[in-house]
């Protein structure tokens, strides 16, 4: 079994989710968020965001990761901030050695509800039906694990490509 990471970047709450698959079969293995608190100086939420995902890692062991990428919005000092988590996400696995794939948000909706403008309910919603059993205390949760089920779907189609060729 394949265990694949899926990563919501955010500076305030990183969501994060872990599945398993086994051919077209995936599993909900774990999720949450990693939180950190507006008033904290920037650097030190930083280092929280990394220690936390360096410990998930080190614990559930993925094979593979997914972060979502940064889309620009009109506050170029929240972009910024959410750049700086969304390097973080992408840094944390490296250095263990993890491949990392990126999705852009509206990849992800299309993977996993169908189309691109899905709202985020609908997102929620369709990673409860595809992961039964699976908690969602929170978005940036059913994001993340939304994340891991777009590279699973992607990774799927690759191999499927590679055994054909």
């Amino acid at each position: 079994m394949i265990r694949v990471l899926g990563l919501d970047p955010g500076l305030r709450a990183t969501g994060w989710g872990l599945i398993g698959q086994e051919d077209n079969r995936l599993v909900h293995l774990a999720c949450g968020v990693i939180a950190t608190e507006a008033a904290t100086p920037l650097a030190e939420r930083l280092r929280i965001l990394h220690s936390a995902l360096a410990g998930l890692i080190a614990l559930h062991r993925p094979d593979e990761a997914a972060v979502e990428e940064t889309y620009v919005n009109r506050n170029g000092q929240a972009t910024l901030k959410l750049g700086y988590a969304r390097g973080i996400a992408l840094l944390a696995p490296a250095l263990a050695g993890i491949a990392v794939a990126e999705y852009g948000a509206k990849s992800v909706k299309r993977a996993v509800v169908g189309t691109g403008g899905a709202s985020k309910e609908q997102v929620a919603l369709m990673v409860r039906r595809l992961l039964p059993g699976s908690t969602l205390a929170r978005a940036d949760a059913a994001d993340a694990l939304a994340v891991a089920i777009c590279h699973a779907h992607h990774r799927a189609s690759r191999l499927a490509w590679a055994r054909a060729s």
